[in-house]
């Protein structure tokens, strides 16, 4: 199935590719994937999508589908493809020689869009440790130069190494320095971690689905500035800042964390693990979801997902149904708490945890959500805490 965007646009003009291998999830209108390519500086054109059992080995999609996207760049002025799913190594190669054009996967457009979105010295070297991991696979793509060299003076004969083994050392080399260097950056969170234990500080981690309003409500509670905008992967470095609770009478630390997404880099998860600790060390997590989006059940279950990768899956959470305000009044919920059933990522069992429905951008249910806030920071323990019972009905 073949669908054209008519809203012409400055270049780079991108195609959209997705094949349907019949697993869950599966983004039909490939909306997520064209957000994605807006976010990194690109103007969808077209969509493809189509149906397979399987990927072809050598390309992916069949190579009747690479001539008609061939057909169709040439039509649409197209400079680059973009597949909503991972490609190997060898299938990128091979489309890219099949479409004569650039082609890239989901995951590199994520990565190209935490290249460009962060800003501390720890963000820029998470980015830069994941996308050496990536290009580390990838090397045999767009070498030319892969003759061997000859031996260089006093060497009798002998071939030298390749350049592409040359590109690997470099790049493993890099590797392993970038990892040294956020070893060092994860040692100062650690120190600054146990400074707040010393001081008794509850600590509270928002986290949530990119672009489910975090940023928003984080401003919101503590009257920040922190950066916000209604787009993908807004805000990729952790902020925190003090918020006052009255019904407490205390302050916690109230941390604004990077978005999760569907089918997240295990590269990125690895290399973010000691932003995403936030969430891991908290004392509770502030679960935000896009309760205007039809997907927010898919969205719950990739976060809920993410969580249990990095440790989190146990740590006490509030959901927040946040863009109240994008719903018809006729489409509100009757009362703006109660609880809902988060499912085990890796299992069929679930519990039942607090939810709460807000407006960050109106504060609408936002007392109520301090107050909820505030019965978890006078919790004297974890197993105290007001998390609901999993025998709830």
């Amino acid at each position: 199935m073949i669908s054209q965007d008519l809203s012409a646009a400055p270049l780079p003009l991108a195609i959209l590719v997705g094949v349907d291998l019949g697993y869950p999830n599966f983004d039909a209108g490939l909306e997520e994937l064209g957000l994605l390519a807006k976010t990194a500086g690109m103007q969808p054109v077209a969509r493809v999508v189509c149906k397979r059992r399987a990927p072809d080995a050598a390309l992916f999609i069949g190579s009747g589908k690479a001539d008609e996207i061939k057909m169709l760049a040439l039509e649409t002025g197209a400079s680059e493809i973009l597949f909503d799913q991972s490609l190997s190594p060898a299938q990128q190669r091979n489309l890219e020689r099949a479409l004569e054009l650039p082609v890239n996967d989901r995951t590199l457009l994520i990565l190209e869009i935490f290249g460009q979105r962060a800003r501390s010295h720890e963000g820029k070297l998470q980015v830069e440790l994941a996308r050496l991991q990536y290009l580390s696979t990838r090397l045999v793509r767009r070498w030319s130069h892969l003759e061997r060299q000859t031996g260089g003076a006093g060497v009798r004969g002998g071939p030298g190494e390749k350049q592409i083994e040359l590109d690997k050392r470099m790049i493993g080399e890099s590797i392993k320095r970038t990892k040294e260097r956020l070893g060092k950056v994860k040692k100062q969170r650690q120190t600054q971690r146990r400074q707040r234990e010393r001081r008794n500080s509850f600590t509270i981690s928002l986290v949530g689905y990119t672009n489910a309003g975090k940023s928003t409500l984080f401003n919101a509670l503590v009257k920040a500035r922190a950066y916000a905008a209604d787009q993908l992967f807004a805000t990729l470095d952790t902020t925190t800042r003090q918020l006052y609770l009255g019904d407490a009478q205390r302050s916690v630390s109230l941390s604004d964390t990077v978005g999760f997404i569907r089918d997240l880099p295990h590269g990125l998860v690895d290399a973010f693990a000691a932003t995403l600790q936030e969430a891991a060390d908290a004392d509770l997590l502030i679960h935000v979801v896009d309760g205007a989006n039809p997907d927010h059940l898919a969205q719950i279950e990739q976060v809920q997902r993410v969580l249990a990768e990095i440790g989190a899956a146990d740590v006490p959470q509030i959901l927040v149904f946040n863009k109240l305000d994008a719903l018809e009044k006729s489409r509100w919920p009757l009362q703006l708490s109660d609880s809902f059933e988060v499912k085990d990522a890796f299992s069929d069992t679930g519990k039942r945890v607090e939810r709460v429905f807000v407006s960050a951008q109106t504060g609408e249910g936002l007392p109520l959500l301090r107050q909820l806030l505030a019965r978890h920071a006078q919790a004297p323990s974890a197993e105290d805490s007001p998390q609901v019972s999993e025998v709830l009905a």
